[in-house]
């Protein structure tokens, strides 16, 4: 197995019951995995953080380093890309 030498700080917004949600969340596990990342995920609850507002349906939204990467779904092609040195 490869070392890992990378590590990525991931944030998804995300709400309960949001299968796009789960879905993008083991994307983004299954990519880190394959390419040997660490990611640092965090995973916040848009309707518990008041952020129904400004979020609304727009779950999933992925930031990586803090940057907005995905909505709605994970590609997994550019996730790899973004995630590789």
């Amino acid at each position: 197995m490869a070392e890992i030498t990378e590590s990525t700080e991931i944030t998804v917004y995300t709400r309960e019951d949001c299968h796009l949600c789960a879905e993008a969340i083991d994307t983004i596990k299954e990519v880190a995995s394959e390419v040997s990342v660490r990611v640092a995920l965090t995973l916040v609850d848009v309707d518990d953080a008041g952020l129904a507002d400004e979020y609304g349906d727009r779950v999933p939204y992925v930031l990586i380093e803090d940057r907005p990467a995905f909505k709605y779904r994970v590609d997994p092609e550019e996730l790899r890309s973004r995630l590789q040195p």
